[in-house]
């Protein structure tokens, strides 16, 4: 019900480009989520979700953050999954036309899930160096299995803690970092704040679900007054941060 709400909230309150005056935005508004494309790419992650949704393997899941909403047993159908705890088809769309409009290099995933999303990254730049982080082993693997029968080559596969993970990744920047685990409220200021010192200025930050709960709202409204964030882009399923010294503080909500 806080979704629905929320939801019907950011229908009243949000624009399209016609709202937008600052020149950096307008553009990514326009040239990148208005993007009408088809590309090719996009039949790829099609097949893949009916990879997904045709499996009949059967997972042991280790829930390290918040767990389903839908889904409260711990062993779980792949065909399942992928209706609540992936990526949609419309969402890996953007991720892709993002990581392509910016051309991302560096590339950090928190929540691999079924792998969804991390496709769509590793088809928009097959040169950039993704690393995606899963808590649960069984889920990294048979993500992991897939992206090798896919011949996906840029995507290193990491399972663990993301507490304890962050501290030692050896990149000293990131293009861009995907937050899409662990929806909760202390927890997602806590990544958040831990992964301030692998930013540089054109470091694009996306959030997933900020409307998942009461508790990831305040975690958003948090990040948004953060000293170092200039500019936000509220999507609803997903949000985005920039770091942009050159851009006045502004926050604006889109409606894709």
């Amino acid at each position: 019900m806080y979704q629905v709400i929320s939801y019907i909230k950011f229908l009243f309150t949000s624009t399209n480009q016609h709202g937008v005056h600052s020149p950096f935005v307008y553009n990514f508004v326009t040239k990148c989520l208005y993007n009408k494309v088809n590309y090719s790419a996009y039949q790829k992650l099609t097949d893949y979700h009916k990879i997904l949704k045709s499996s009949r393997a059967v997972l042991q899941i280790t829930d390290l953050g918040e767990g389903s909403k839908t889904l409260g047993t711990n062993k779980r159908k792949v065909n399942q999954m992928v209706k609540t705890s992936s990526s949609s088809k419309k969402e890996s769309k953007l991720l892709f036309r993002v990581t392509q409009y910016f051309n991302f290099n560096t590339i950090l995933e928190l929540g691999t899930s079924l792998g969804m999303g991390t496709y769509a990254l590793a088809l928009a730049n097959k040169f950039s160096k993704i690393s995606t982080i899963e808590g649960c082993p069984n889920t990294s693997n048979f993500a992991k299995s897939k992206f090798k029968e896919l011949e996906i080559k840029n995507v290193t596969f990491i399972n663990g803690d993301f507490t304890v993970i962050i501290p030692s990744l050896k990149e000293d920047k990131f293009d861009f970092i995907f937050f899409d685990g662990h929806h909760n409220k202390a927890a997602t200021i806590q990544y958040f704040k831990s992964l301030l010192p692998k930013i540089h200025n054109d470091t694009v930050f996306v959030f997933d679900d900020i409307y998942w709960s009461k508790g990831m709202t305040e975690a958003w409204e948090y990040i948004k007054a953060h000293k170092t964030v200039t500019v936000t882009v509220d999507c609803f399923h997903l949000a985005f941060v920039f770091f942009r010294k050159e851009q006045a503080k502004q926050h604006f909500k889109i409606r894709v």
